[in-house]
């Protein structure tokens, strides 16, 4: 919908799922899509996803979907969503997802 080139990724297990590339700017952005139940109160976001949103921060975006009786919701995306690195050892973090949410914009 935005004109952008999209490729499903999410089994190269890069720490995201989608790269979309504009093809106006050639600008290429990694998106980890997250889909939740609306209302959960966290999301599970692995220690390779952090660490690419970490060490990608202008392209990484947390695209949290949320699912309404049976039906999607507009995608909500959270730019540069993760503070720190997780410690040595954490294979996966549960963040707040009203938080999350709270910091979200719609697909520009």
């Amino acid at each position: 919908r935005l004109g952008n080139d999209p490729r499903d990724v999410s089994k190269d297990n890069l720490g995201y799922d989608i790269e979309s590339l504009d093809p106006r700017t050639g600008r290429l952005r990694f998106l980890e899509v997250k889909g939740r139940r609306a209302g959960a109160p966290t999301v599970t976001v692995t220690r390779n996803e952090i660490l690419t949103g970490i060490n990608s921060p202008e392209q990484f975006i947390l695209a949290i979907v949320e699912v309404e009786d049976g039906q999607t919701l507009e995608p909500r995306y959270v730019r540069q969503p993760f503070g720190k690195e997780p410690d040595f050892g954490v294979t996966s973090v549960n963040y707040d997802l009203q938080e999350l949410l709270e910091k979200s914009s719609g697909p520009i």
